[in-house]
């Protein structure tokens, strides 16, 4: 793959990020994550992939609104950047590419 390196726990939180767009924030992505895998995922691991995808441009940040749920606090939502979609598509294609390289015979 070229470019930036995308461990494969970023790639399960940028794609939960993709899922989630528009309403991605910490809890949700952790949610959505353990709705997909059904794997138990730590909120804090969340945030330092967050922070790592965010340091490599593929994710952008915003606070959201203020809501009394929250008392008062704003949720700080997540975006795929041009460049995050670009290497899941990236990972995407080298993950079909490697399948598709197996031969029949590794399978008996």
């Amino acid at each position: 793959m070229k470019g930036t390196y995308l461990g494969e726990f970023e790639e399960v939180v940028l794609l939960a990020v993709a899922i989630r767009s528009g309403d991605a924030y910490g809890a949700a992505i952790v949610t959505e994550i353990e709705q997909q895998m059904s794997r138990s995922v730590n909120l804090g691991a969340v945030h330092s992939a967050l922070n790592r995808l965010a340091e490599k441009g593929l994710v952008t940040s915003a606070l959201g609104g203020v809501t009394t749920e929250r008392g008062g606090r704003r949720k700080r939502l997540y975006s795929v950047t041009a460049a995050g979609q670009r290497a899941l598509q990236e990972v995407r294609q080298l993950r079909n590419q490697m399948w598709e390289a197996i031969p029949n015979t590794a399978w008996s």
